[in-house]
């Protein structure tokens, strides 16, 4: 078994985090971000990552500058969040669990952007650590099919444990017998992180669009001046009672749960009012009885 350092912050690095400790390898320190606040008040709280770490009993520490001292034979990261600079694997090899399918989605939100450009196909890599960008040749790779409806928590939590099941399977031969990888081939696109305002539905879009909008889990729209988080919605196929009027249509336009769109219908399954617990959206329009020609997010 190895000894290794290892280097994230969220969930999902936590599960490989786990799965090495129970396979044997020997993780003498874990690198994760500073503490940082929660909510409006003061108290700091650690990341997944170190929670984890310090429930097995491993020192953590938010210094890169400490990991050369530890005599480790090979980093791990996962989703940690800033890069290695070169200084640093000049001294310490290191391999990145990455979840896509390299080059596609190099960058700190693969899964979102995958989600969003609709992509079927989704994947986990084990790739040696470069200076640059999720660059490094390919050890190890596993396709995923992407759900239909599949929402980023979901596929993010699958690829989590896929990630480390690869991790444990391509370590088992020892750090000294582990290949060169491959080169990654074909062109690749960047995963930048999902800005605040991608997540506020625009009505005028598309309904399908919309529709892997609410799969990233953040969506959000208005309604009476008041925000509304749509946590889940489906493409509706069939037409709305007045589809045949010749009143012109307003995206927003809301009849009981469905949502007149660009293009399309979207049928909203489940929200979530601000201040109040999510529900389903068939509860949420008895509540707040909708009246005639409302609409989400008129108040843009």
């Amino acid at each position: 078994m190895a000894r290794l350092v290892f280097l994230g912050t969220p969930p999902a690095a936590a599960v490989s985090l786990e799965a090495l400790v129970h396979a044997g390898h020997d993780v003498v320190l874990v690198v994760s971000r500073a503490d940082a606040r929660r909510g409006r008040g003061t108290t700091h709280s650690p990341s997944p990552v170190k929670r984890a770490a310090l429930e097995l009993g491993i020192e953590v520490t938010d210094r890169l500058d400490d990991l050369p001292a530890t005599g480790a034979e090979l980093g791990v990261v996962v989703a940690y969040g800033r890069l290695v600079p070169g200084r640093i694997l000049d001294v310490l090899p290191m391999v990145n669990v990455h979840f896509s399918l390299l080059p596609r989605w190099r960058g700190a939100a693969p899964v979102e952007r995958a989600v969003l450009a609709g992509d079927t196909e989704t994947g986990v890599g084990l790739m040696r650590l470069e200076q640059s960008l999720d660059t490094g040749p390919v050890l190890a790779q596993r396709r995923v099919t992407i759900g239909a409806r599949e929402h980023v928590s979901a596929l993010t939590n699958r690829l989590a444990t896929i990630g480390a099941e690869l991790l444990v399977d391509t370590l088992a031969v020892g750090v000294d017998s582990l290949p060169a990888g491959a080169a990654q081939q074909g062109e690749p696109t960047y995963a930048e992180k999902v800005r605040p305002e991608e997540l506020r539905l625009n009505w005028w879009r598309a309904a399908s669009e919309l529709e892997r909008v609410v799969r990233l889990d953040r969506a959000w729209t208005t309604f009476r001046h008041e925000r509304l988080r749509v946590l889940d919605a489906v493409v509706r196929s069939g037409p709305l009672s007045d589809e045949n009027s010749d009143a012109p249509v307003v995206p927003g336009t809301l009849e009981q749960v469905a949502v007149r769109t660009g293009d399309g219908v979207l049928e909203l399954v489940e929200v979530q009012p601000a201040g109040k617990r999510p529900m389903s959206a068939s509860a949420w329009c008895r509540g707040v009885r909708v009246e005639a020609g409302e609409t989400l997010g008129g108040d843009e």
